[in-house]
């Protein structure tokens, strides 16, 4: 499973249902969600991006302080 896909995927599915409604109100709680959810995958791909910094600097740091020995 890949988070960031599905909240991008349920963004465009609320999207889609904002566009082919007519009535404003729905329009605009479906264009909320909308941009919730792309707000949600934006995090959890920061918080992807920023676990794999953190596991290649913990590698690189292992790797030199066991070549420094």
């Amino acid at each position: 499973m890949n988070p960031p896909e599905e909240f991008w995927k349920n963004a465009v599915e609320c999207q889609r249902m904002a566009a082919m409604t007519r009535d404003r109100t729905d329009k605009a709680t479906w264009s909320q969600m909308a941009e919730r959810w792309l707000s949600c995958a934006k995090l959890a791909q920061d918080q992807i991006s920023a676990a794999r910094f953190h596991s290649e600097n913990t590698r690189r740091q292992r790797s030199v302080s066991g070549w420094a020995q």
